[in-house]
């Protein structure tokens, strides 16, 4: 498992790790069902605190994407509820796309943005 966390960003740790995951599993790179590794190990293999491991694999369990088991630790489990997961992408998407727009921002500019980003999770 390869993560990367930028100790000088101003997004916190346990949100990038948790991004880091997310990602991992919309590239393929992590498999449902495919153990990740424990706290312990993870907070070891990056550097940090074992709290801030634990944060991170609670809001994935909350958010759908692990399932947290004390024989087999956090396990890739991806919860099925569409709708759920659709009103999440509006919440975000509304900060986002007004973020954008105080930018000036095109509607134009943003589909370009989503389309290329979108392309880089189809196989």
């Amino acid at each position: 498992m390869l993560i990367q966390i930028d100790f000088d960003s101003e997004e916190a740790i346990y949100i990038q790790l948790r991004n880091q995951i997310v990602m991992g599993i919309a590239t393929n790179q992590y498999q449902e069902g495919q153990s990740l590794p424990s706290v312990r190990q993870l907070a070891e293999s990056i550097g940090i605190n074992m709290h801030t491991v634990n944060k991170a694999y609670h809001v994935l369990r909350q958010e759908g994407f692990i399932r947290l088991d004390r024989r087999n630790g956090a396990v890739i489990f991806l919860d099925a509820d569409k709708s759920q997961a659709v009103r999440e992408l509006q919440e975000t998407l509304r900060v986002v796309l007004a973020k954008a727009v105080c930018k000036d921002i095109s509607r134009e500019e943003v589909h370009q943005a989503v389309d290329r980003i979108f392309d880089e999770y189809e196989f």
